[in-house]
């Protein structure tokens, strides 16, 4: 009898998944200190600050961690982005899992993994903390619990599904196209059979117990998050982001060098007309495809869809090649390897911050997805706003107040402002609306990110008293479309009257 040694537990399947994902975790952390935090990040921390069941922006998930994070690991951004980069490992791990509970191989299991890892999403969501980091992990267990149900028939996997469920709507509310889906799935497929198990209603009632609290927020607050979300979907429809949807879907959303697979795996899915039957999944990939197509959404919110496609299309080329020594499945399958490695370090060249700063890569890749350019500048903007205060006479200062036109500028001052003694940020955007603009209200005020002809129509006084910039002469929304500082006294109506007209969405 074979005694297994640790070498044998370190080279089991699970095992080769999870060096794999540890290996992108590492990947991650070493270059996500490259630049600073995002304009979404600093939102998410002062988020963070104020624990509630739900937030304008979004459901409470994501600020939890945010409170975790700051509290492990200190306003540090590899700290933050550590479990963006967990989530996008545990996705890797759990697209390989996929491949094994059909039945697949080991080989099978790793290409799926790294099919699932080389997402353009998937690598950018695991080096930013963002709730669609979070939000991905969630679609892929829902997908796991699914398959795990469809293969073993058994139907306790309904309370994971559930769970998975739950976790994604306190994420973000997107998770609804993909319930959507699974309803579809179960109504219009031999999956109906679970209506009648109680397990089916046992997981309904464990995702609505988890969604409860966030629910419950919205209803205390006239469902302002659903405002939002509308707002915020004009925006982009009127910017017309909705336009490379289906394009999206090639490049971005999942990697040009996997689409062999995912259009496999759903081709294999579909054809599964005997037990298991995995057709509910192609339903979970069509209706949110649709949804977000007919309601013009962004190409990244079907980005969680596709690991499962992969891990079909993965079990699929394996059961072709089972039976083929390794060299002549290699031999037979090589170009899948170079495809799948050269796809992902041109994502990686995109996606992950390994570039020097206002570089020419740099500026290549920010100029794919925007994202670098709203990374740098905000400490630099805080001490000017300190110079600001300093220069305030000192009968005026504990009336002082810093007004923010967005999130940005209002989270990097209430992240970056305790260290030079400045006040919290106060804006009428989102969540930062909720919280007020304190109490005395202030009289003197350092006004950043609104128009100056709009500052002058609030205050009695106002004049230009710094600039917002940046020492690498990066052009991102504060220092191009409004750079000017202001230091404004004597609101023009009472604090009260304008506070209540001065809400907006970002």
């Amino acid at each position: 009898m074979h005694t297994r040694t640790w070498k044998d537990y370190l080279l089991t399947d699970t095992a080769i998944l999870v060096w794999m994902a540890v290996a992108s975790i590492l990947l991650h952390c070493l270059v996500n200190n490259q630049y600073g935090f995002h304009r979404d990040e600093l939102n998410f921390i002062v988020d963070g600050r104020h624990l509630a069941w739900g937030y304008v922006d979004c459901p409470p998930f994501t600020p939890f961690v945010a409170h975790i994070a700051e509290m492990l690991f200190g306003i540090s951004p590899v700290g933050f982005r550590f479990f963006p980069a967990v989530s996008q490992g545990l996705v890797l791990i759990l697209t390989g899992l996929m491949v094994r509970r059909m039945g697949g191989n080991r080989w099978a299991q790793v290409i799926a993994a790294g099919g699932a890892l080389i997402s353009g999403v998937s690598l950018s969501q695991g080096s930013i903390f963002m709730y669609v980091s979070f939000d991905f992990l969630w679609w892929v267990l829902v997908a796991y619990g699914v398959i795990s149900l469809l293969k073993t028939r058994d139907a306790r996997w309904w309370l994971a599904i559930g769970a998975a469920i739950g976790l994604g709507m306190m994420t973000k509310l997107t998770m609804g196209f993909l319930v959507a889906g699974l309803v579809a799935g179960v109504l219009f497929t031999p999956a109906r059979r679970y209506l009648k198990s109680p397990w089916l209603w046992a997981g309904v009632a464990v995702a609505l117990l988890i969604f409860l609290p966030n629910l419950l927020w919205m209803a205390q607050h006239d469902f302002i998050s659903l405002q939002k979300l509308s707002a915020a979907h004009a925006r982009d429809v009127g910017n017309g982001y909705y336009k490379w949807f289906l394009i999206d879907q090639l490049y971005s959303a999942a990697n040009p060098s996997s689409i062999y697979l995912w259009v496999l795996g759903l081709y294999f899915f579909w054809r599964s007309a005997s037990e298991p039957n995995y057709r509910p999944l192609v339903w979970m990939y069509a209706v949110p495809m649709v949804g977000f197509l007919a309601l013009q959404g962004r190409g990244y919110y079907l980005a969680p869809a596709y690991p499962m496609l992969i891990a079909g299309g993965a079990y699929t080329i394996g059961e072709r090649v089972r039976d083929l020594a390794p060299d002549q499945r290699s031999a037979r399958y090589s170009w899948l390897y170079y495809s799948l490695v050269i796809g992902g370090l041109c994502a990686a060249f995109f996606s992950i911050p390994a570039a020097p700063l206002n570089s020419a890569w740099w500026k290549l890749a920010d100029n794919n997805h925007h994202l670098y350019r709203e990374e740098v500048g905000w400490p630099e903007m805080v001490k000017t706003v300190a110079g600001i205060r300093d220069a305030v006479p000192l009968e005026e200062r504990p009336r002082l107040g810093i007004l923010a036109g967005n999130y940005g500028e209002a989270g990097a001052v209430d992240v970056y402002g305790p260290a030079y003694n400045l006040p919290h940020a106060i804006s009428g955007i989102d969540s930062f609306w909720l919280w007020g603009y304190g109490n005395p209200p202030p009289e003197t005020v350092i006004v950043l990110g609104l128009a100056p002809s709009y500052a002058y129509s609030l205050f009695e006084t106002c004049s230009i008293a710094g600039t917002t910039a940046n020492p690498y002469g990066i052009q991102n929304e504060e220092s191009q479309y409004h750079p000017d500082i202001l230091l404004c006294r004597h609101l023009r109506q009472p604090w009260e009257q304008f506070w209540k007209n001065f809400h907006y969405f970002g």
